[in-house]
């Protein structure tokens, strides 16, 4: 992989090594059914960034319990397969970084858990890293987008969000499911494989889709439901392929058509609010082409621009967690040990981003 090259507009930092060195973290990523691992500089360079994702049977998807005990199997040889494509040891790493939240219970504190100890063996400081404000400095990073309005598109979450005094601003969301799970859900009604991932699979057959059909539509203002929408295609879907009035490809390209028109929607009034010219799509949905295209089409009618990433940096992985941990390290914020805790919810808007005090404060300007 080549290294990531510096984020242009990086804000000014209080903390950096006396030797004049880079400063280099080590980030764990276990939120969902993906374990990472990565290792990153303070300028953005990415040495090294693995992952292993929990794999279940068509038609299912991944407990708990089950999820943990495959991260727990998996995060120390990640770790050693990070350090030796980055060429390095534990003392190289300045800080251990890992997720707090949001996510689920079990991956979080059994990534957490390894965390702990890894540091109080390597003698090295931890921060607590908030998923989601990780995805968006990931994007900001690798895109080099500099003030952009952001679409967070994930199996958990859903947000139209944006940076304004002091913290990332949630302008909308799902009011129920995240689009992700929406498409993962429908997946599994059609007993499509989980390998790679079952949002890819629907991505797949859409493109194969013919015959639009019509279904609920929700925004609500700036917030979106996909929750009936589901239930609407799900009784459809077993009544169409039965009576063959339609295939899986075209119930896939319907669905995908009309949760991505919702999501353009919302980020186009979010942009037009902000007085924005970009627009970042980050989390595991943004891989996908079609939202991609959509959104381009419409950010070009505006005269802006869309800065979007592939597989590497869309889905959950450790490096986005290294570098945003840094960023907080750099500050001089460090998570004590007896409070590298793990919750469910963990909002975007709770986390004041200290390292962008500098940087004017409204999309836009």
């Amino acid at each position: 992989m080549e290294p990531t090259p510096p984020h242009s507009d990086a804000a000014p930092r209080k903390r950096a090594r006396t030797d004049g060195k880079r400063c280099i973290a080590i980030g764990f990523e276990g939120s969902a059914n993906k374990v990472g691992v990565g290792i990153v500089a303070d300028d953005g360079t990415i040495f090294a960034n693995v992952r292993k994702t929990y794999i279940t049977p068509p038609g299912t998807g991944f407990l708990p319990q089950e999820t943990a005990r495959h991260h727990r199997e998996h995060v120390l040889e990640l770790a050693k397969q990070a350090f030796k494509i980055a060429h390095m040891t534990p003392n190289d790493i300045d800080v251990i970084c890992f997720t707090k939240g949001p996510g689920i219970a079990a991956p979080l504190v059994s990534v957490a858990v390894v965390v702990r100890m890894l540091a109080q063996l390597w003698g090295k400081p931890i921060v607590g890293v908030n998923h989601c404000v990780a995805h968006i400095e990931m994007g900001r990073v690798v895109t080099r987008a500099r003030n952009p309005v952001v679409l967070y598109v994930s199996g958990g979450n859903t947000q139209v969000i944006a940076f304004a005094q002091g913290r990332y601003r949630i302008f909308g969301e799902t009011i129920d499911i995240a689009v992700g799970n929406c498409l993962d859900r429908f997946a599994r009604i059609l007993q499509l494989p989980n390998e790679p991932a079952p949002g890819w699979q629907i991505e797949q057959l859409a493109k194969q889709g013919k015959q639009f059909i019509e279904l609920p539509y929700v925004v609500k203002g700036m917030d979106v439901s996909f929750s009936g929408l589901l239930s609407n295609i799900s009784k459809r879907a077993t009544e169409m392929l039965a009576a063959e009035t339609a295939t899986k490809a075209d119930l896939c390209f319907s669905l995908q058509e009309t949760v991505f028109a919702m999501l353009v929607e919302v980020t186009e009034r979010a942009m037009a609010h902000c007085h924005s010219s970009e627009v970042l799509i980050v989390g595991g949905v943004a891989c996908n082409e079609r939202l991609q295209d959509m959104m381009r089409a419409m950010v070009t009618q505006r005269g802006g621009s869309l800065c979007a990433m592939d597989e590497r940096f869309c889905i959950d992985n450790g490096a986005m967690i290294a570098y945003t941990g840094l960023l907080s390290f750099l500050q001089g914020q460090v998570t004590p040990i007896e409070q590298t805790t793990c919750t469910q919810r963990y909002r975007t808007d709770e986390v004041p981003i200290t390292w962008r005090a500098g940087e004017v404060d409204e999309p836009g300007d």
